[in-house]
């Protein structure tokens, strides 16, 4: 038989650009295009709603080979292989030994202690904290000390010892004087001795390759409310910092940037993470060669990546755990060098082992159920994320170079320019969840209406993460929630039913079906955003059936449900009948009649542009609920 090779559909006539504009201009039916079909991110720039071929043509590295200059597609040649890593909280030597050690037969390949910043910890103790782990097998990372450059020495020292190849000891000690300055506003010692320290630290670490000591935590911009690209372009600036101030000691590029992790968060926004890491590679590996490299290799940005707290969540925790499950997809595809999943229980309590043997699990089905370590950079070609990765890339490299003019990041931070860009991003996000355009699924929209919290929670469980030191000289980078603002809302409910019955929004329908079923829903949903009981009801035949039921009832809100058509004449009139029992709601904002029904004394409106957040404290200031209870 003749073998014939043929293009897949190549049979059907290649359509145009403009033939694709046609058709949509056609089903808009005048409406405007930009206003329905372009994306305006919070990041700054227009997102089309669809890429083509032709819109490659201007990608620079769109022939670039994974693991080649400059590192977009990835740091290997070949695979996808990451690091699983678990984070062990060392309260007892022996007991963060033996977890340590039973997790590395679980799968886990990357180990970071969380050392207590007030202790001082001997040789002979992390000894004993790394018993019978082979440091060439396992990464071993140390975070929270103050005695980074003890730590280094001790590990080079116990290496030796054990006889283990130093080429192969891989980890880190999370050494960030700038981090430490942006959130405590004060530095170590001072400015000048901490760089110096670092220069240390990169001397001490020499016999070590593949050991980095200098941290860059960019994770902290996105967890206090950054947009991508800010947090690209200050995680950046921090960088160039380190970057400048060593190359200014007489250290070579070479002996500075290979030493470097990045410690970075990734979020729900999937395809934009994806971006966001190629971007960062690719951004970082020009700077270094700014400064002058022999060796292209020394541009790679080494990345460890975790799950941004900022979209965790204390009501339906569970939720938490399809958050970082495709946050951990979009990091690992884009690229990174190991990442730690965050327990879904992690912004209430400690997590549990349920909840940490959850979390490592997330990683193993992805890596060897999924395939997800076997191709580099899946995302290569992809007409939408190659064309994301580029629009990020410009709109951090702006931003990047306004934090430059300014002197770089230390000064950026020190004139207050920093904190003002993440105060107003901040408060944008925060304005949309509370009016729901941002949507935390379980929090401000389709909660769990039979979740209530009858224990104690902390109330710095709830509250930004404020770290600042009383002697701190700027204003500080504070990091927190997004849901905090819905949490404390709902746990006010949940503490005032302990000693009181819970309000109830009962549901008073009418006539459309449809509308009245819709409204219902919405309104249910509304309310329970706060804690409320929900109380549905199937329909009265008559308003009048409605009023009796809900005089009979007596719940603390009744909601009005139905048609707009169908508010004429019987809003008013259950208004009436009902506003001396109870608060009296009307689901909609009907054009005209809204005006009529305010005259008459209603206050009470609830739609899809409402402030879902204000407008329920409103409502529980009206049944009596205060802070503090």
């Amino acid at each position: 038989m003749e073998h014939k090779t043929n293009k897949l559909f190549n049979e059907f006539p290649e359509v145009s650009a403009s033939q694709w504009e046609e058709v949509v201009m056609k089903d808009l039916k005048g409406a405007d295009y930009t206003k329905k079909l372009i994306w305006k991110t919070p990041e700054g720039f227009d997102v089309k709603p669809y890429y083509r071929a032709e819109n490659l043509s201007e990608i620079p590295w769109i022939n670039a080979f994974p693991g080649d200059f400059p590192f977009v597609r990835g740091n290997k040649a070949s695979g996808n292989n990451w690091l699983v890593r678990q984070d062990i909280v060392v309260d007892d030597i022996a007991q963060a030994n033996a977890k340590a050690l039973d997790i590395l037969m679980k799968g886990v390949d990357a180990l970071g202690f969380q050392l207590d910043c007030k202790k001082y910890y001997t040789i002979d103790q992390i000894d004993a904290l790394l018993k019978n782990i082979r440091a060439d097998i396992a990464e071993i990372n140390f975070i929270g000390s103050s005695q980074h450059l003890e730590l280094v020495k001790m590990l080079d020292q116990l290496v030796r010892q054990y006889n283990r190849p130093l080429d192969k000891i891989t980890g880190s000690v999370n050494y960030d004087p700038v981090l430490r300055f942006s959130r405590r506003g004060i530095w170590y010692d001072s400015m000048e001795a901490d760089f110096e320290r670092a220069h240390d630290l990169l001397k001490a670490a020499a016999a070590l390759p593949n050991y980095r000591v200098i941290g860059v935590n960019g994770h902290i911009f996105a967890d206090a409310g950054a947009t991508i690209t800010q947090e690209m372009a200050f995680t950046l600036a921090a960088g160039t910092e380190y970057l400048t101030r060593l190359v200014g000691k007489g250290l070579f590029i070479g002996e500075v940037a290979p030493k470097m992790k990045f410690n970075l968060g990734v979020g729900s926004n999937y395809f934009m993470e994806i971006a966001k890491f190629r971007a960062l590679r690719m951004l970082w590996a020009q700077i270094v060669n700014a400064y002058g490299l022999n060796d292209a290799r020394n541009g790679r940005m080494f990345i460890h990546a975790t799950n941004n707290s900022w979209n965790f969540t204390i009501y339906d925790p569970w939720v938490n755990a399809l958050r970082t499950t495709t946050g951990t997809m979009a990091a690992v595809l884009a690229g990174v060098d190991s990442f730690t999943v965050k327990p879904y229980d992690h912004a209430v309590e400690k997590p549990t082992a349920f909840a940490e043997r959850i979390a490592r699990n997330q990683q193993l089905v992805l890596k060897e159920e999924s395939y997800l370590d076997r191709i580099a950079d899946p995302a290569a070609g992809s007409y939408y994320i190659e064309n994301l990765t580029q629009l990020l890339m410009d709109e951090a490299w702006q931003l990047f170079l306004k934090i430059d003019d300014e002197g770089g990041f230390i000064q950026a931070l020190e004139k207050g320019m920093i904190q003002q860009q993440l105060k107003e991003s901040a408060t944008r996000r925060n304005n949309n969840i509370a009016s729901r355009r941002e949507i935390l699924l379980g929090t401000n929209q389709f909660p769990n209406f039979n979740e209530n919290l009858s224990e104690e929670i902390s109330a710095a469980a709830m509250q930004a993460d404020d770290k600042s030191d009383p002697a701190a000289t700027i204003e500080t980078i504070k990091v927190y929630r997004g849901a905090m603002e819905f949490e404390r809302l709902r746990y006010l409910t949940d503490r005032f039913s302990l000693k009181n019955e819970r309000p109830v929004a009962w549901m008073l329908t009418f006539g459309n079906l449809a509308m009245r079923k819709a409204r219902a829903n919405f309104a249910a949903n509304f309310f329970a955003c706060a804690g409320f009981a929900v109380k549905d009801n199937p329909g009265f035949a008559t308003i009048h059936e409605g009023i009796a039921a809900a005089k009979a009832e007596k719940p603390a809100i009744v909601v009005i449900c139905s048609s707009d058509e169908e508010y004429e004449g019987n809003a008013l009139a259950i208004f009436e009948a009902l506003r001396n029992e109870t608060l009296v709601v009307l689901a909609g904002q009907p054009v005209g009649l809204t005006d009529t029904l305010r005259q008459a004394g209603m206050e009470h409106f609830i739609h899809v542009k409402s402030n879902v957040l204000e407008t329920l404290r409103s409502f529980q200031q009206l049944l009596g609920m205060k802070e503090g209870l």
